[in-house]
């Protein structure tokens, strides 16, 4: 279970991460992610519509998310928020696949940061 702190939960942190944010697609998810300050605990928000399924499949693909995404948090990631969209594939897909998604949309937020770094630090040298 993800702590409060983790959480997202104003409409406008939704809006402001999914419209300004970095996209990374996966097969059965989105992921849209915007730094913040750095020493900030990473925070994490789940879009799950109708076309996924109904209530009962919709709330596995939730918990299932947020399970890949407490794992994610294990690995030091802080000062990120990442809201992540589950695709009508999703209610069919299991938990290593969604887990999967997860893991390699942050995989490439941390390639993006680590680069846009050298690429800064490089240029001061």
């Amino acid at each position: 279970m993800l702590a409060k702190a983790n959480r997202i939960t104003s409409a406008d942190d939704y809006r402001v991460i999914v419209r300004r944010g970095a996209k990374v697609a996966g097969a059965h998810t989105v992921s849209y992610m915007r730094s913040r300050e750095s020493g900030t605990d990473a925070r994490f928000g789940f879009i799950v519509s109708k076309k996924v399924g109904g209530a009962v499949r919709r709330n596995l693909v939730r918990r299932r998310l947020k399970a890949a995404c407490y794992e994610v948090l294990g690995d030091g990631f802080a000062g990120t928020d990442i809201v992540v969209r589950a695709l009508p594939s999703a209610a069919d897909a299991d938990w290593a696949a969604l887990r999967a998604d997860v893991v390699r949309a942050v995989e490439k937020r941390r390639a993006r940061t680590t680069s846009t770094k050298q690429q800064q630090g490089g240029s001061h040298a």
